[in-house]
């Protein structure tokens, strides 16, 4: 199959631009999704279709609403940096986490027949991270709680790493990473659909004179409508996993060294260990992003992931 043809046919059953059809083919070979062992067409029918599901606008307002509800309570620093996020940002990116536990959410009943309810109420740290999934129903059978912690990340469509910092590896059993669509537009779309832009923020520009009602019109036109937002459950990790130190893979450049794969536990020193081991004149990198806030915890290329059928059915056994 070309590249051109799996764009397509992305673009076509996932209600998403070809751009970003394209930028989710590009990202499974680049993390390792499809090799020597999967070809582009088994990624496609074995692995990205039947583990993508599509959240619609009232998945999406529950989620906002979700994220909303708590930001007050929520440190504005990305963890295990300095960076001050502001408030929009950071209901922008904690609407994002949501939409993940969501998408495994669907992904669950649609995989297993499992209802589940996500633990989105106030609550410590301690509480809430080692497990995204609270509740579990079997059919026939009444909620409980999982007998294994779940804990969901969340990427965009460009990630081909699932980090996980600190020790928070062994606080959960399963730890599933998820790729969602809609780009950086997402709640300036959903603004849009309850006409937040067109009646109170575009109408005002008017009253005080900033816009004409032409130039109203043609903003507001301009600004990105909600569709439905794509999620690709892209696999996950154990904590039951075998792993040995350093289980990397990459290729020495004429001067720097580009890791493409990881697998299993990173600590403080390590990279250093692999540029005396590989000769590395220059520095050490991780394709796509360079370098992490964090230099202990665990890392995993997609590739290195579980994801199929008999994979998904054995997590859901557990559950």
């Amino acid at each position: 199959m070309e590249i051109e043809t799996a764009v397509e046919t992305i673009s076509q059953k996932c209600v998403m631009d070809k751009g970003e059809a394209e930028i989710i083919v590009n990202k499974a070979y680049e993390g390792g999704e499809i090799n020597d062992h999967i070809s582009l067409e088994q990624w496609l029918e074995k692995r990205f279709f039947p583990n993508c599901v599509l959240i619609d606008e009232a998945g999406y307002s529950r989620m906002c609403i979700d994220a909303l509800k708590i930001l007050s309570s929520t440190a504005a620093t990305d963890y295990g940096s300095s960076r001050q996020r502001d408030l929009g940002q950071l209901w922008a990116d904690m609407t994002r986490g949501y939409l993940g536990e969501l998408s495994f959410q669907l992904f669950l009943e649609k995989k297993c027949g499992i209802k589940s309810k996500l633990g989105h109420e106030k609550g410590t740290l301690e509480e809430y991270l080692p497990m995204d999934i609270h509740q579990v129903q079997e059919a026939g059978g009444e909620y409980r709680v999982p007998k294994i912690n779940v804990s969901v990340k969340t990427t965009k469509l460009n990630g081909i790493w699932m980090d996980i910092p600190g020790d928070q590896f062994n606080h959960s059993d399963i730890h599933v990473l998820v790729k969602i669509g809609g780009g950086r537009d997402h709640l300036f779309a959903f603004f849009k659909t309850l006409s937040v832009f067109k009646d109170k923020v575009l109408k005002r520009g008017q009253e005080v004179g900033s816009l004409s009602s032409e130039e109203s019109e043609t903003l507001f036109n301009s600004l990105p409508s909600f569709k439905p937002i794509p999620a690709y459950i892209c696999g996950f990790a154990s904590k039951t996993d075998k792993f040995e130190k350093l289980s990397y893979e990459g290729k020495l450049g004429h001067k720097h060294y580009n890791i493409h794969s990881w697998n299993g536990p990173i600590q403080s020193g390590d990279l250093d260990l692999l540029k005396k081991k590989e000769k590395v004149p220059g520095n050490v990198k991780f394709a796509a992003i360079g370098e992490f806030a964090h230099d202990s915890g665990y890392l995993f290329n997609t590739g290195n992931l579980h994801w199929t059928d008999k994979d998904w059915q054995a997590v859901c056994q557990r559950l």
